[in-house]
């Protein structure tokens, strides 16, 4: 009987089948730019030969990019990922990526975000849960915050002490993401998460079991349907509940606490944490309510650790390779604090008055921060218009597509090293690129304001810069991100070099010195690149040795600048 009902639907299934394929390849998809397809596997066959041809692990960015190169750089591409996915389109104009990102007749909060997003995080109805956070994310409030962040830079201080005493070699991505996991624990939820512990078995029952659960993300995640690994996805599933019922207990005990007048008090005791800010003025905490903040605080915990994180471990690298950008934030710091590095003598700056002043006042520090995230993107956006929505886009050259039901992915990659807008210095680290650019990195929600007023300072199209991504949908931490990162390369920059073990090391030459090429940075054995672990991370976790600096050559000439923990000769 089965046998027979399994005859009879054949037919009906390949029907199906076939008919998806011929619409897909010959009317809906057909004028996109597109590789050739494979009739059985789409584009999945040649995404595959592409990967190939690339370095061990690497994240699907630059193989999107050499795609890209070899249908001669079109402003987006198809990719047909039937059978184990939705159709996709790969956004490579900045153009074309505002018109997703931006607000629209149609979609009043920009293009809706992807369903496949659903995977690690979810957000329910995000506006309105955006706007209780809000004033939590307000710059002036974040820098009420700076002795927060500097307590927990103490922590990654001794660590970088013991390396550079025994001259092990370590993982410093491990470290900077520990670092800002405590500090987002700190400042999002008032909880001191111990995460920097030198043994994980110490840290807090959160960052263990969150280590689990994030382990099982990585390679292989994005190329085959979920339901083909059972037995890890049920893992994920029990684990990210354990973390909602510890995040849940967390804003219940954090809401019970607002009941407590004693605690309403204003001054120093006053709550500066963001999950309290947003819990003021709810009196009961529905299971809605709950559910909402859990999500959102889990969002700002998982993505605001993460890519902060990334982005620490490659601004260390780039000053290890870079001399002159090294001595140019050197400079930078010892005109803002004094010539102290001692982060006692840091951090009184940092705490003291005018402090805000003296990090809004970090502008070449800022670019390179800047560029790091233009060259390193750690993370992008996916998005989706429902089937039969219209959603269309224009591309430069008066072309118009439909994006109806394909996942749309903004290649951050791609479009912030594209040489119509970079020119030949597109892949290569400069940060003073942004020097004089007005637009500088904006605060959440102020992007179109800032936009009209700074159009005539602005050397870069602000679309071509989307590290935070744009509209109204933008990441709500970015300014927390880039204070952060200030004030940790404020504390560290000048106490430390970073020397790059293994891959991306410095070639050496005869005499054991560092050589300059002729872009000014170092030359090095091989290059390092990002792999795909949730978020694009350095594929061997940044391995680095620290050093306590012996030499800084204050010369503006760059062949006359060495690496501190180098000897000169």
């Amino acid at each position: 009987m089965i046998a027979n009902l399994v005859l009879l639907a054949l037919p009906l299934v390949i029907g199906y089948l076939a008919t998806t394929i011929w619409h897909r390849r010959f009317k809906q998809y057909a004028a996109f730019p597109q590789l050739k397809p494979s009739l059985l596997w789409g584009h999945m066959k040649a995404i595959h030969e592409f990967t190939l041809r690339e370095r061990p692990k690497i994240h699907f960015d630059p193989i999107f990019a050499s795609m890209a190169k070899e249908l001669g750089n079109p402003p987006l591409m198809f990719f047909d990922l039937r059978p184990v996915n939705y159709p996709m389109v790969i956004v490579n104009s900045h153009q074309v990526a505002e018109q997703i990102s931006r607000a629209s007749k149609q979609f009043a909060w920009s293009t809706p975000k992807s369903p496949t997003m659903d995977a690690l995080l979810r957000g329910e109805d995000w506006k309105q849960v955006r706007k209780r956070f809000n004033p939590g994310f307000a710059p002036q409030h974040l820098m009420s915050l700076l002795p927060c962040i500097l307590d927990k830079t103490e922590i990654f201080v001794d660590h970088l002490n013991r390396y550079a005493d025994s001259n092990e070699e370590f993982p410093l991505l491990e470290f900077t993401i520990n670092l800002t996991f405590d500090i987002i624990g700190a400042i999002t939820m008032g909880v001191d998460f111990d995460a920097q512990h030198s043994e994980s078995s110490e840290q807090g029952e959160f960052i263990q079991i969150y280590d689990r659960l994030i382990r099982l993300y990585g390679l292989g995640d994005g190329q085959l349907p979920w339901w083909m690994y059972p037995r890890r996805e049920w893992r994920k599933y029990v684990l990210s509940k354990q973390i909602d019922q510890l995040l849940e207990s967390i804003i219940q005990d954090k809401h019970a606490e607002h009941q407590n007048q004693q605690v309403q008090q204003t001054g120093k005791n006053k709550p500066r944490d963001v999950l309290s800010l947003s819990l003021q003025g709810n009196t009961e905490l529905s299971k809605g309510l709950l559910s909402d903040t859990r999500d959102q605080i889990k969002t700002f915990l998982f993505a605001g650790h993460d890519t902060t994180g990334i982005l620490l471990a490659w601004t260390f690298y780039e000053l290890s390779r870079s001399p002159h950008v090294l001595k140019g934030v050197r400079d930078e710091l010892d005109r803002l604090l004094g010539p102290d590095s001692d982060p006692a003598a840091v951090r009184a700056k940092l705490t003291g008055p005018g402090a805000d002043e003296l990090v809004n006042s970090m502008v070449y520090t800022t670019a390179v921060i800047k560029e790091v995230l233009r060259v390193y993107p750690p993370a992008g956006t996916a998005r989706m218009a429902r089937p039969g929505t219209g959603f269309n886009v224009q591309t430069s050259d008066g072309q118009t597509f439909c994006l109806d039901g394909v996942i749309i992915y903004n290649c951050a990659t791609i479009i912030q090293r594209d040489r119509t807008v970079y020119g030949d210095t597109a892949d290569d680290f400069v940060p003073e690129r942004w020097l004089g650019d007005s637009s500088g990195i904006m605060s959440a929600g102020a992007e179109e304001d800032a936009e009209k007023r700074n159009a005539a300072g602005r050397k870069i199209p602000p679309g071509a810069w989307r590290a935070f991504e744009r509209g109204p949908r933008n990441c709500i931490g970015q300014d927390l991100a880039t204070i952060e990162a200030r004030v940790i390369v404020a504390v560290v920059a000048r106490r430390y070099d970073f020397v790059k073990v293994g891959l991306g090391e410095l070639d050496l030459d005869g005499k054991g010195q560092p050589t300059l090429n002729d872009k000014g940075q170092y030359r090095v054995k091989s290059e390092m690149y990002n792999t795909t672990q949730v978020t694009a991370k350095p594929v061997d976790a940044m391995r680095m040795r620290v050093r306590r600096p012996t030499l800084i050559t204050r010369g503006t000439n760059k062949q006359n600048i060495i690496l501190s923990g180098w000897p000169a000769t």
